[in-house]
């Protein structure tokens, strides 16, 4: 794990800038890869096109569940650093502890909207008779995953805002590493398909998240996630 943080207020301003920024671009590189995967294997199955159809429906769903995980993240990671620059760690950490418990509020909320509406949001959005099945089970096992989805996306910036930006970079790359082992494994081995690709996202989205929280909870971070922050 990276040990080693961007300190802005020493040495090189655009040295530090570039250390930072390099790892969170690939992390975006990264991002892109781990979408792609599932649409190749899922390509290769039975009904490949109208499964690609459905998954593709849910895209607008998932990436609105993504802007409220980044609501949190993109827009609390800057206040706290904002605080941490005027040497007030307590406002930070109070910062990032509200985040966290507005992630896991939104995440339960939004998991329920969604399994309750999905059959409207999905036609909404374009589903027919014969790509709602597809839609329907992709998104049925991906929203069980929101709160760890919420949590992984939505603290990464709280990772990348102390200055570890390669320890962020890693959050990304592990999610992206385990769904790539996983989705040939539950898409053709246990034969789950759709639902494999779905499964296979949200296990790999919890391990993401089980690692941010370990650096957050651990004694590297300059700010740390502890229950005094909530």
């Amino acid at each position: 794990m990276d040990t080693q943080q961007n300190d802005f207020s020493k040495g090189s301003i655009p040295r530090a800038i570039l250390k930072l920024a390099v790892p969170m671009t690939m992390a975006q590189f990264i991002h892109i890869l781990y979408n792609l995967v599932d649409r190749m294997y899922i390509g290769h199955i039975a009904d490949g096109r109208l499964a690609l159809t459905g998954i593709g429906i849910t895209l607008p769903i998932i990436s609105i569940l993504i802007g409220f995980a980044n609501l949190c993240g993109t827009g609390g990671a800057p206040l706290c650093s904002m605080a941490r620059g005027r040497g007030d760690k307590k406002e930070a950490e109070h910062v990032m502890g509200n985040a966290f418990v507005l992630l896991l509020i939104l995440g339960i909320a939004l998991t329920a909207l969604c399994l309750v509406f999905r059959r409207p949001l999905l036609y909404l959005f374009g589903a027919d008779d014969s790509t709602y099945r597809y839609a329907e089970e992709y998104l049925s096992v991906y929203v069980f995953g929101t709160v760890v989805v919420m949590i992984s996306l939505g603290m990464n910036p709280f990772i990348n805002a102390q200055g570890f930006g390669r320890t962020g970079m890693l959050t990304i790359a592990l999610g992206a590493v385990v769904n790539i082992i996983l989705d040939p494994i539950f898409i053709f081995a246990l034969g789950m398909g759709v639902r494999g690709a779905a499964l296979a996202s949200v296990l790999a989205q919890a391990c993401s998240a089980v690692w941010v929280l370990r650096f957050l909870t651990g004694k590297k971070a300059i700010l740390s996630l502890h229950l005094s922050n909530f």
